[in-house]
């Protein structure tokens, strides 16, 4: 597969949206990148989103679902692989566990990759990449969203963190970790994820709407589909789930348990990863079953 001459364009908005719905990330910037993970191993062209401090990989400019993704979080260094010729656009991103070699369509996007990349990783913009006035503000734009967005991720997982971490007698080892199915969304973006997302679960927990508390988002499907919002009260030592009679729990991973337990499992948690392999299995079936026939 050939990269593309020209600029790429965006994916289609519709693309896109769903692409947001599956990830919960906004997204910061986008174009064709060729990787490889040994220097024995042919480059592959994926179409690349970064999302967040994530990279994730399309098969397919139109492809909905991600084949695989790349955590920047634990990025260490950027390093171009020509440093000494006047060439951008092939370079390293070297993590704590791993090393990924990239290779941008031309100088100018290799640029802005690694600019964006760096910017959303150490949170500054970097003053060694020669960017022009229009790159420049563009990602000044992404690295005030990418703080706002820490500071939000923050002020959930600390009030969580600070009482789940008081000492416990009854139980020391208590997990401090968010729950999975925790998404800093809307609750406009929690019921999107929901219908456009089934298999992946029916239960999201998301940050209230004064963002010192919590709630819960379910879609249940009885006769008919159906949402509902639980507001999670956050106390000194533990959250109220406001119900009809109000029930008190020691963490946020309890007050998803509770939902689970009441519901004997019709309440799943939402998670991405469930999502992804159920739609592996779907398409090995898929294709175990064509060749069959």
């Amino acid at each position: 597969m050939e990269q593309p001459a020209e600029a790429p364009q965006a994916a289609p908005r519709r693309i896109s949206q769903e692409r947001q719905k599956l990830t919960g990330l906004p997204l910061y910037f986008q174009g064709y990148l060729s990787v490889r993970r040994s220097e024995c191993q042919e480059f592959r062209l994926f179409w690349t989103e970064l999302r967040g401090t994530m990279l994730f990989f399309y098969d397919d400019k139109k492809a909905p679902k991600y084949s695989h993704k790349l955590d920047l979080s634990a990025l260490t260094s950027v390093t171009n692989i020509y440093p000494n010729e006047n060439d951008s656009a092939q370079f390293i991103l070297m993590l704590l566990n791993e090393k990924l070699e990239v290779k941008a369509d031309n100088c100018e996007s290799g640029k802005e990759w690694k600019g964006f990349i760096l910017t959303v990783t150490k949170l500054s913009v970097p003053l060694d990449e020669s960017l022009s006035p229009g790159q420049l503000t563009k990602i000044h734009e992404v690295l005030d969203k990418e703080k706002k967005r820490r500071i939000m991720l923050n002020d959930c997982s600390s009030t969580s963190q600070n009482k789940e971490s008081l000492p416990n007698k009854d139980n020391s080892s208590t997990a401090t970790a968010m729950p999975a199915c925790f998404y800093a969304v809307s609750r406009k973006e929690a019921i999107e994820m929901l219908e456009n997302n089934p298999l992946c679960g029916n239960l999201i927990l998301r940050p209230g709407s004064d963002s010192k508390n919590y709630a819960i988002t379910v879609r249940h499907v009885l006769h008919a589909p159906c949402i509902k919002h639980y507001r999670v009260t956050s106390r000194e030592r533990s959250y109220v789930i406001e119900l009809e009679r109000q029930v008190t729990v020691k963490s946020l991973q309890d007050v998803i348990n509770y939902f689970v337990i009441q519901t004997h499992g019709n309440l799943k948690p939402f998670i991405m990863q469930t999502c992804n392999e159920a739609l592996q299995m779907d398409q090995s079936s898929e294709s175990k079953t064509q060749e069959k026939s």
